[in-house]
């Protein structure tokens, strides 16, 4: 039997298996280990993972992301009804009173589920599991943001069925982060030892997530966790894209859902040439070439509000959380820090 773990994020996924004495994080047929979240539909075939990622500007409409979000929710939840806006493809409300994702597949519109976008995913991940493995892959344990509600959890599981996984187990991400951050660590206070506090700060695309945590050789214990799940790397990239879109909008009048779709595939791969804060240039092939560029020091002006509520978040979580009154403990916690987007929040939250 063979049991997989999968992280099904908001722009990227994982699955990984036990072996070779170690845990090893499986690449797929790009030789990526990562495989993107993304689901196109096309008039006669769906793509998923990296191959539908490409196509995020050229059939926007048709291409799905994000829908980690609406896992779980009714279509009258003021989260959808605000991130409608947002989004260049359509949702609609099921039979069920959920959240539905309408589009043109096979050239006839089609509403999907979250659960089938998301069972349409973990199929991907299925397959590369199975190829890595060279036999078939049943048994799975999947991450969830730790606040989920139970009705959110209850849809990973119908999407993980949809895909043939029998889900062993749901973990919260924190809990797994912190069980990968301590079993192989061979340092870790002997059992009648003070424990080793560690805080590990996510700052993930979609939600923001903390937890402090105690470790003994061979045990964990998770003391506090605290969340934003509306503060993520793409609020940082939303900044930056109304930006653009200003300026675009002054220069041209070109199709918006497109010229929008291009400003965010652009932005995101310029942030990442970036990422130590240089300038940003954001190159558009419309009818006409656009050039629009945002310096260093204005990006920081510009994000300086997230940034400043990014670190602030952090102090009340390390401080105020309560232990047992007969629980040790060590003075001094070690940050362990997850944030790709700004490397400045790293610095500013150490400090």
């Amino acid at each position: 039997m063979s049991v997989v773990g999968i992280d099904v994020g908001y722009q990227s996924c994982y699955v990984a298996v036990a072996r070779a004495g170690g845990i090893e994080t499986v690449a797929n047929e790009y030789s990526d280990r990562s495989t993107p979240s993304f689901v196109s539909f096309g008039p006669r075939n769906r793509s998923i993972g990296a191959a539908a990622k490409s196509q995020v500007v050229s059939n926007s409409k048709n291409t799905v992301h994000g829908f980690k979000r609406f896992l779980g929710r009714a279509y009258t939840d003021p989260f959808i009804q605000s991130e409608k806006a947002k989004l260049p493809y359509e949702l609609a409300q099921m039979p069920t009173g959920t959240t539905g994702i309408k589009l043109m597949y096979m050239e006839e519109e089609k509403v999907f589920s979250a659960e089938q976008m998301a069972g349409m995913l973990m199929t991907k991940l299925k397959e590369t599991a199975e190829n890595a493995l060279k036999k078939p892959v049943a048994d799975c344990v999947i991450s969830v943001p730790c606040f989920y509600t139970d009705a959110e959890r209850r849809s990973v599981i119908d999407a993980a069925q949809i895909a043939g996984f029998n889900c062993l187990r749901l973990m919260n991400e924190t809990t797994a982060v912190a069980l990968a951050y301590g079993i192989y660590k061979q340092d870790l206070p002997a059992p009648e030892e003070k424990p080793r506090n560690v805080v590990f700060v996510d700052l993930g695309h979609s939600a923001y997530q903390v937890s402090v945590c105690a470790f003994n050789k061979g045990k964990l214990k998770v003391l506090a966790t605290a969340f934003d799940p509306h503060l993520g790397g793409k609020d940082f990239d939303e900044v930056l894209v109304d930006h653009f879109c200003v300026e675009f909008d002054q220069e041209a009048q070109e199709d918006e859902l497109l010229a929008l779709a291009s400003i965010y595939h652009e932005e995101e791969f310029r942030r990442a040439e970036s990422a130590q804060g240089g300038e940003i240039r954001v190159c558009l092939q419309l009818p006409q070439d656009f050039n629009i560029f945002v310096s260093g020091q204005d990006q920081h002006g510009l994000e300086k509000d997230r940034v400043e509520h990014t670190v602030s978040f952090l102090p009340p979580v390390v401080l105020n959380f309560e232990l047992p009154s007969d629980y040790p403990s060590t003075s001094s916690p070690i940050f362990t820090l997850s944030c790709k987007w700004l490397p400045r929040i790293q610095i500013s939250s150490v400090q």
